[in-house]
């Protein structure tokens, strides 16, 4: 039998839920957001870890930063912090006695956070936010259009979607009863999907509007990840990857792709690579898995026995080299697939 070689590994005890997880641009730096307030900032290359201490409270949101070089991160001590990969920190604002646990950030340089009811919007260059709303309920989830000219926000009774570039105009609104969790466009821009409170995935096709509701999850539903071709729809809250196939009509009324089965243990979080066709789980278990879309088979980048705690953050680097994973308790990863261990 031929041994499978396994991707190179890093591994960290950080002491405190991850939180959020990003990376520069290059792939040389991955940032670990800490439910302790601090950032870890890790290089890659040779190990080298630097904690910064970045809020007063937890660390609740954390996305890469436009320029590729630094981080945003938001905390329940209402702050929105820019972090360098350098380690060094400057407030960005501040909004008192608020909780910014929603940041969304695009490469063409704009970003937002979520302030109860509304959006605040940051322009590229702008040192002041725009304000998107309010909505209807406190917004729970953002997401940028896949050429930035959009900003979508979950919220109860649906989703809106709102044109950047004229943030006075009205709202695209996109109903269905309940809350809405999470939100994802597809890479293609021709669907929009959110998770909602039901254990379902409601998906919008954007050219008409139609609607689509796929059910049957035993939990809550908390996170979605597109494949790059904008194919496939996977979500965490079952014990495998379970894909939705988008191809033709859709997937409404037909069965999910699964494959990856984890012997009853929740998945926890599952993101998809930046251009091919692989995706990576992480479980219940601590355990992590990486997936091939195209053939349908699974491998075990790491046992749920290294940490018994639940996968709770992932992430790409945008090279599509190297995945990061975080979990309830501090445990963290970083694989490098051009290396072998």
């Amino acid at each position: 039998m031929t041994e499978v070689k396994l991707p190179a590994k890093r591994a960290f005890e950080f002491g405190a839920y991850v939180s959020g997880i990003a990376f520069t641009a290059d792939g040389e730096t991955a940032a670990f957001a800490l439910g302790s307030g601090a950032v870890k900032l890790v290089t890659v290359a040779d190990n080298a870890v630097r904690e910064v201490a970045v809020h007063k409270g937890a660390a609740l949101s954390f996305v890469a930063h436009p320029d590729g070089v630094s981080f945003l991160s938001g905390g329940d001590d209402g702050r929105i912090v820019r972090v360098t990969r350098d380690g060094a920190v400057a407030e960005i604002a501040k909004f008192q006695g608020k909780w910014i646990d929603v940041l969304a950030a695009h490469k063409s340089g704009g970003f937002a956070c979520v302030v109860g009811k509304e959006i605040r919007y940051w322009a590229p260059g702008a040192t002041e936010p725009r304000t998107l709303g309010p909505h209807p309920s406190s917004v729970t989830a953002l997401d940028f259009s896949p050429d930035g000219s959009r900003v979508a926000a979950a919220h109860y009774g649906g989703a809106s979607i709102w044109q950047i570039r004229n943030p006075s105009s009205t709202p695209r609104k996109l109903d269905w009863k309940g809350s809405h969790i999470a939100i994802k466009y597809a890479p293609n821009a021709k669907f929009l999907a959110t998770t909602t409170q039901d254990n379902a995935i409601h998906v919008w096709r954007l050219a008409n509007g139609q609607d689509m509701q796929m059910a049957g999850y035993r939990t809550k539903v908390k996170a979605l990840a597109w494949t790059a071709d904008a194919r496939y729809l996977l979500s965490d809250a079952a014990d495998c990857f379970v894909c939705w196939d988008f191809a033709g009509k859709g997937p409404e009324g037909q069965p999910p792709v699964e494959y990856g089965f984890g012997d009853g243990i929740a998945m926890t979080g599952i993101v998809a690579h930046p251009d091919s066709p692989f995706v990576c789980g992480g479980f219940e278990n601590g355990a992590l898995r990486l997936g091939d879309m195209d053939s349908k088979r699974d491998l075990e980048l790491r046992p749920g026995a290294e940490t018994q705690k639940p996968i709770r953050s992932l992430a790409w680097s945008p090279d599509g080299w190297r995945i990061a994973a975080g979990g309830e308790d501090g445990y963290a990863t970083v694989f490098d697939l051009k290396s072998k261990s």
